[in-house]
């Protein structure tokens, strides 16, 4: 089950709905940045006011991203982003960008990355109000054993885009990066 959430709009965002090979994912941002992004079954559609749909520039950009990410042409997406957060929760969430495509790392590893090895709860924490997910790409981090841990489009979810990202990896040599798993 998903905790479904209804963020406040900025006064020039628009909202879109787009549909994916996991379901309807909803866009929010204006002509600068992509302010988040809800995962199918994590929001309520009727809760949105009909007059703020649209596509300005940056959530047009998305939407295409997205289209080319699981059609297999795109494994990093370029976007303006302004996740609204603390300070500590931006640089966890700016440092899942930097986990590549196809690879998965421990909340342990995020945390040492961020500056503080023995911040693996708050990661997780910072992790699970991640409000650009895919994007940013928490469903890259799992458990220090290798295992899938909380997702907030649930542990199924998070199985599928790992395996899309397996199958759509055309190069071995991220891989090779130390300290990162092959997605599982």
């Amino acid at each position: 089950m998903t905790a479904t959430v209804t963020p406040t709009l900025g006064p020039k965002d628009q909202w879109t709905v787009t549909a994916t090979v996991v379901g309807p994912m909803m866009v929010i941002g204006d002509d600068s940045a992509v302010h988040f992004l809800h995962l199918p079954g994590s929001y309520d559609g009727g809760a949105f006011d009909p007059a703020r749909a649209g596509r300005p520039s940056a959530v047009a950009a998305a939407v295409a991203q997205i289209d080319a990410y699981f059609a297999g042409h795109l494994t990093e997406f370029s976007l303006p982003l302004d996740p609204a957060g603390t300070d500590f929760q931006r640089r966890v969430w700016l440092a899942l960008a930097d986990i590549p495509f196809g690879e998965t790392e421990s909340y342990g590893e995020l945390a040492a990355r961020v500056g503080n090895a023995k911040a693996c709860r708050a990661v997780g924490l910072a992790n699970g109000r991640n409000p650009i997910p895919l994007v940013l790409p928490c469903h890259r981090v799992i458990g220090a054993n290798g295992s899938l841990t909380g997702y907030g489009g649930g542990l199924e979810l998070k199985q599928r885009l790992l395996d899309h990202e397996r199958s759509s990896s055309t190069t071995a040599s991220s891989a090779a990066r130390t300290g990162r798993r092959r997605a599982s």
